[in-house]
Order: C-alpha cells, then sequence, then structure tokens
C-alpha cells in the first residue's frame, strides 16, 4: 500500500509516464525516496530541469492519503504496473498506464479477451449483432472488452453477461463516476462479473480528448478487436486503428451498404480486416494468437543456458523449421545447431516436429 500510493502520486502530475517513474524510481531505490527527493537530485536523476521543477511544484497540493481514501470510499482499487494482476497484454505497451482505478477484478482468464466496439448509433442489427457474438464468445470462455457507452458497447456487454462470461467495461472518465448515466445498472451488473476499470484520476469527466487515451487500453487489453459497426470517422475505427499498431488481430461485421453507420466497418474490410460471419471466425483466430502468446511465455520461464540457445530460440516459431534452415539463418556451425536443439529439448524449449524440423513446444 505504501508503495502503492506513490505510484498514484506521479502519475497525478502531468507529464509523468510509467518510463519516467521507473527512472525515477531506478534513480533514487525507491518511489518513497524518489517523492521526496530535492530538484537537484532529480536532475541527477536524469529528469530535465524543468520537469524536475515542475515535480517539486506538484507535489505539496497531491495529498497521497486522501487520494487512496477517495479511491476506498467509492469501492475501487488502484493497480499498478509491479501489481502481479496488472492486464499482462497492457504492459506490453510503450503507452501503457502506470496506474488504473478498478472496480470488480481483473483475473487472469481475463488475458484471452475480445474487444468488441463500434457505434453509439447502432441499428438494431449492429445491436444484436454485437449482443449475439459477445454471448457466444463469453460462452466460450472469452472475456469481452468494451466501452461502457450506448449502442454497440452496452450490447456487447450484455450479451457478455447473458452469456455467463467475463466482461470488462473500460471509461474515460473518473471511476467514481459512471457515463452515460443510464448505463449505472449495466456497470454494477458489469462489476460482479468483471471489472470497470479507467486511467483517469476520479472526478475527471468524460471530455472528448480522454476517449482515444481509453481506445488503446481496450485494444491494449485483448487479443483482437471486433469492430461491429461504426462510421468512417468513429471511434471504432480509432481503437481498430491503435489494435493494427500493437500487433493485435482487427475483426469487422460487414455492414449494409447504404447505411452510413456501417461504411467504417466495410472500409476495415476492404483494408484487410477479417470479415466476421459467426463466432467460430472470432474463436479460431484469437486461439492461434493465444496459443503462440502463452507459449512465447512458458518458453521464457525456462531460461536459454547460453547465447546460443537464445538465438535459436528467436527462430523458432509454431511453424516447423529444418535444421539447414536454423544453420543458415544462425550463422552457426550445424554440429552446434544440432547438439543445442537436443538440449532444448530435454528442458522443453523446442519440440522436434518430423524430420530435422523443429518448432517451439506446444
Amino acid at each position: 500500500m505504501e508503495n502503492r500510493k506513490y505510484w498514484l502520486g506521479f502519475s497525478l502530475i502531468a507529464d509523468i509516464g510509467p518510463k519516467r517513474i521507473l527512472q525515477l524510481r531506478e534513480a533514487a531505490g525507491d518511489l518513497r525516496a524518489a517523492w521526496h527527493a530535492t530538484q537537484t537530485d532529480l536532475q541527477r536523476a536524469g529528469i530535465p530541469e524543468q520537469l524536475a521543477a515542475h515535480i517539486v511544484a506538484s507535489r505539496p497540493s497531491i495529498d497521497l492519503n486522501r487520494e487512496m481514501q477517495r479511491i476506498a470510499r467509492v469501492d475501487a482499487h488502484l493497480l499498478t504496473m509491479d501489481d502481479v494482476d496488472y492486464p499482462p497484454l497492457l504492459a506490453e505497451l510503450d503507452e501503457k498506464p502506470a496506474t488504473l482505478y478498478v472496480r470488480g477484478k481483473l483475473l487472469p482468464q481475463d488475458k484471452r479477451a475480445v474487444c468488441v466496439v463500434g457505434t453509439r448509433r447502432a441499428t438494431v442489427y449492429g445491436k444484436d449483432a454485437a449482443y449475439a457474438l459477445s454471448k457466444e464468445l463469453a460462452a466460450n470462455g472469452v472475456t469481452i472488452i468494451s466501452g461502457l457507452a450506448q449502442g454497440v458497447d452496452s450490447a456487447a456487454h450484455r450479451g457478455a453477461l447473458d452469456g455467463g462470461g467475463r466482461t470488462i467495461g473500460v471509461m474515460a472518465n473518473g471511476i467514481s463516476e459512471v457515463y452515460p448515466a443510464e448505463n449505472l445498472e449495466l456497470a454494477r451488473e458489469i462489476i460482479t462479473q468483471g471489472a470497470v476499470i479507467t486511467e483517469m484520476p476520479i472526478g475527471t469527466p468524460p471530455i472528448g480528448q480522454n476517449f482515444p487515451r481509453r481506445n488503446r487500453i481496450l485494444s491494449g487489453m485483448s487479443l483482437g478487436v471486433l469492430v461491429v459497426e461504426g462510421g468512417i470517422r468513429s471511434g471504432a475505427l480509432i481503437t481498430a486503428n491503435f489494435a493494427a499498431e500493437q500487433g493485435r488481430d482487427v475483426f469487422a461485421v460487414p455492414s449494409n451498404i447504404f447505411n452510413k453507420e456501417g461504411r467504417g466497418t466495410n472500409r476495415l474490410i476492404q483494408d484487410g480486416a477479417q470479415l466476421v460471419m459467426d463466432v467460430q471466425d472470432v474463436l479460431d483466430a484469437i486461439d492461434m494468437t493465444y496459443t503462440v502468446r502463452e507459449t512465447r511465455v512458458q518458453t521464457e520461464q525456462v531460461a536459454p543456458a547460453d547465447d546460443t540457445e537464445t538465438t535459436l530460440l528467436n527462430l523458432l516459431s509454431n511453424d516447423p523449421i529444418h535444421v539447414d534452415d536454423l544453420v543458415r539463418l544462425s550463422g552457426l556451425p550445424v554440429a552446434t545447431v544440432s547438439s543445442t536443439l537436443t538440449l532444448m529439448e530435454l528442458k522443453g524449449l523446442a519440440r522436434t516436429v518430423g524430420y530435422m524440423q523443429y518448432a517451439l513446444p506446444r
């Protein structure tokens, strides 16, 4: 708790992101020392003079204990990048939030998640598609992430709840209020089967500039983004763009060509998004992505013994590769490659797939 409040304090200072906080912690030894450091100490830690002065000037206005109490009063808790339940997919991003305000619980199974987004002005078709796909995904153990807005978002959350699965609402405002207010009861239900989260400090209103920041969290917590219905300039397409930049899968439900609120999804399909006709289209793609990610995590838990193992591990994937290709790509002698692969297989870092072909373990 002591460490957490200093994470909170630095996150409340403008222009201080997670990289700066980690830099301060490394230089000072811990965040408590960094919080109480003088301007001179901050500059010695590599903080530019103007920013160091800004930190020192901002601290007196932040009552850390009071801020922690405000969070507790609304039945929320704070997650930091140090916490084990900080979303692991989100942690991969360069622009991840330093802290998250949470009502409800984030669980390990939320790694297998799909973000479902779309227009607030959804048609009956759009809401039906969002509901049905989310319900089936949730019934198959997929956590549904959306933005708690009206239209497609609400239908997606409702589908997940009715499917008996988990769902997470990501807001662009402070955790103490639900926006829009009409979704207050929906938010309460979401908290019982998942969580409502935000990176915005308590009291932050849902102003326009906050929504793109929120959208990067929507995609960042997910294996893929499913856009159900959205115009050419809609926020849903911003989320899809974030997903593409973050290396996530992008899916789109085709729309009526006469529906302007669906032109964005049709354009996504033109640009290479995966067309979704039923839930299996999504499940097949994300399960493959999930398997690759989990395999990487498992293999990384067994540290390579040396640079040779590291080189070969980086060349392996789920697709079989011949020893001759590994020799060519690594530049290592064939005897070294062969003997190292044998040891890696014994350690569970590689597996044989046919004659002289290797891949990552399942």
